[in-house]
């Protein structure tokens, strides 16, 4: 079992969002400039979440994507699940038909380990995420330095 690029992607998307939530509907642009993921790849994820109805998009100036629901009612498990990630450790992806059309010896080892994991990802919420010190430390140092970006292109915009 491992969580994909696809769901650390889309986590992080969200918790971007989430972080950025203030400031009105967000523009995947914003949010690739900031965690480094290509647009492309955060238009396939956000067509998942928003078929989950985890976030709403806002049509346009001044368009981008906000929460469908407050921070608090979405867990980290309903993001994973809503890009189709598999939380499941299991080899044969919970039929149980590991061995010869059978369960394997540690068929159920595995299948606990899933269950904890998903309990896990389900208790904690966006705003769990967003109140914590670390990510507000790390999401300061990325906005300065969309900041210091930004600036730069416009003086160079200015200059041409």
């Amino acid at each position: 079992m491992r969580l994909t690029t696809k769901g650390r992607y889309a986590v992080t998307a969200m918790l971007d969002l989430a972080l950025h939530q203030d400031q009105g509907p967000i523009t995947l642009a914003d949010i690739s400039m900031r965690q480094g993921v290509s647009i492309s790849y955060l238009e396939q994820l956000f067509a998942k979440l928003r078929r989950g109805k985890l976030v709403e998009s806002v049509r346009g100036p001044g368009g981008g994507y906000r929460l469908a629901g407050g921070a608090a009612a979405i867990s980290v498990a309903q993001i994973v699940e809503a890009v189709n990630d598999s939380m499941d450790a299991t080899r044969c992806l919970g039929k149980g038909d590991c061995q010869d059309g059978a369960v394997c010896l540690t068929h159920h080892l595995w299948s606990d380990l899933s269950a904890r994991l998903r309990q896990f990802l389900d208790e904690i919420s966006l705003a769990d995420l967003v109140s914590r010190e670390d990510i507000q430390r790390v999401s300061s140092r990325q906005d300065h330095c969309v900041s210091k970006v930004r600036s730069t292109v416009s003086a160079l915009e200015r200059i041409i």
